[in-house]
Parts: structure tokens; sequence; C-alpha cells
């Protein structure tokens, strides 16, 4: 099962691209195998339906059956973002690899509480990791080391989310001082985000939900198991929350000091009224173009002894939990290692 996954749908990953879509009111439509997004202004851009592996409308788009009925063929799931960058929803393909052993072997994991908290717990000190080696490492090794003491001792995901809680407050306040005051946190809010900093953090962890959804569908696992988050929440797909939690630190922190420090970031990138903020329509160009070259970078993976790009990585993530499930592996979380 495992050689099946990582032979066919791997390769069919590595291949194929997700399509973020910046620009206001995009029309997404058919002609014959290809698809063409029309844009406001008229202009218009073909993509050949096998070179898509998802599309993510970062603006309000529109798409007819014909379109729909083509994106099912292939498999190409549609992600929705609100105007704020949260998670919308998803115009999801029917399941294409589900398996019915490796579902089994995900409740069987989730129902063991002693393993189900050994996982969150590992998800949580990943997270943690990442989120340290992106921000400051030498600030946040204090934090760490109270988090890594905090989950060891952990007797339930609700003390595991309570400690990862208190570390993200310790990491956004070392965060802040990197940062010009205008695009600092000042604590993390959403929906809506209350300045800059917030806005910017929470578009990109949108876009980063949303792939490692198509990531996860994937492979055998069901999106609504959980390890860390509440199994079936409502509204989201729980294991994504999961996995999402170590990849988030590689993009959103990440990419915003990277943005803050060249000074391609400014106000007029933002729409800020009185306690909430948004990407303006050229601040979400940017965004969006930035994190779609961050998905293409390349880095030498350690296990494989090749190059894959960030994107891959999600994929592999999942397939690692997905063998965790079927052969009863070790489950170690991703973790930053250049």
């Amino acid at each position: 099962m495992a050689a099946v996954i990582s032979t066919t749908a791997g390769q069919d990953y590595a291949r194929r691209r997700a399509h973020l879509l910046a620009h206001d009111l995009c029309r997404i439509r058919r002609k014959d195998q290809s698809l063409v997004i029309e844009r406001e202004s008229g202009d218009k851009v073909h993509i050949p339906v096998t070179d898509v592996r998802d599309i993510i409308a970062c603006a309000p788009a529109d798409l007819n059956t014909a379109t729909i009925s083509l994106l099912n063929q292939h498999h190409i799931n549609v992600h929705f973002l609100s105007h704020y960058g949260d998670y919308a929803g998803s115009l999801l393909t029917a399941e294409t690899s589900a398996s019915g052993e490796v579902v089994l072997g995900q409740v069987r994991l989730m129902e063991d509480p002693r393993t189900r908290l050994e996982i969150a717990r590992s998800i949580v000190v990943a997270a943690a990791f990442n989120i340290r080696r992106v921000v400051d490492r030498r600030l946040l090794d204090h934090p760490y080391a109270v988090l890594e003491a905090s989950a060891a001792v952990a007797t339930s995901t609700g003390q595991l989310m309570a400690a990862e809680g208190t570390f993200r407050r310790s990491a956004w306040e070392v965060l802040d001082t990197r940062l010009p005051g205008w695009l600092q946190l000042s604590g993390r809010t959403r929906r809506p985000p209350g300045n800059a900093g917030n806005a910017f953090i929470s578009y990109v962890n949108g876009i980063t939900y949303a792939r490692v959804l198509t990531a996860v569908r994937l492979t055998p696992l069901h999106s609504g198991i959980a390890f860390l988050h509440t199994t079936m929440e409502r509204h989201r797909h729980s294991l994504v929350l999961d996995i999402a939690e170590v990849f988030k630190p590689m993009f959103a922190e990440r990419l915003l000091l990277r943005l803050s420090g060249r000074q391609q970031l400014k106000p007029c990138h933002f729409d800020s009224d009185v306690g909430m903020a948004m990407l303006s329509d050229s601040g979400r160009k940017l965004v969006v173009q930035t994190v779609r070259d961050e998905l293409a970078t390349t880095v030498k993976h350690r296990g494989l002894g090749r190059n894959v790009a960030y994107d891959e990585l999600l994929y592999l993530e999942a397939l690692q939990l997905t063998r965790a499930c079927l052969e009863g592996t070790a489950y170690r979380p991703f973790r930053i290692w250049w």
C-alpha cells in the first residue's frame, strides 16, 4: 500500500503544481481539456488541466458546472479563502485514495489514549521547534525548554495545547522585536485580524491549510480523524489542522520576517481600519507570489537523497503519518533541518 502511494500519487504530486489566484473576480472556465482563467481586466490564461494539482482562490472566483465536471474528472480540488485570508471552504472531488485498512489503523491510534497523546505531544514540540528556529533560537531557548518539560508531563491534549499557547505568546513577543512597529502583532488576533502583521499571518496560514488538505487527500488518511485537535471538528478537517501546525512557521512567520527585513512589505499592502486589517489588492498579489515561489523552493531531503520542493514536504509528511497508521512505525513530525 505505502509503495503504491509513494510511486503513483507521489510522482503525480511532484509533477503537478498548485495555482493560486490573487486577482479579483477570476472566472474559471473550461475549454476542451484546459482551464481558462479569465481576469476582470479581460486577460486570459490557458492552463492544461494535467498541470494542475489544486487551485486556491485568494480572491472571489466564479466557476460553472462544465468547469466543475472537468475538475472532478482530474481530481482537482478548489480551496477558497475569505477576504481576511481565513480558510472559507473547498470544492472537493470524490475520494480517490481511500483505504479502509489505513482508516481503521488511524482510528486505532486515535482511540489508544497513550498513542494519541504521544503523537499529539510530538506535533506540539515539533511546531515549537520550527517556530524557535524561524524566529530566534537564542531568545526562545528558555520558553522552548519550558514547553518540552510541560509537554512531557501533560496527560491530555488540552494540557498540550495550553502549553503550546504559552510558548506561542512568548514567540510572538520575540517576533515583534524583529518587526517595525506597524507590522508588530501585539498578540495574535483573528477573524478579523487586528493589524497588518496578524493579517499577513492569517492569510499565509490559510494558504498553508489549503495545501495540506490537498496533500492529505492524496493519501488514504481520513482528514476528520485527528490526534491533537478535536476529531471531526465542525467545519474543519481536524487532521489537516494537526499537520499544518508544524508547517505554518516555515511559511507565515518566516516570510513575514523576510519581507519585512527586505522592506518589500509596506503599509500600502494593507487596508486597515479601527481594530481590523486585511491585505489590499497589491498586498494580496505580493503575498500570493511570495508563497508560490516559496512552495517551489527545493531542499535536499535527508531521507530520500534528492531535492524536493517545500510543497512536496507536505505530501511526504502526510505519507509518513499514513505509514504510522498502516505499519505501526513511529511518527516523527517535520522539523526544519536547514
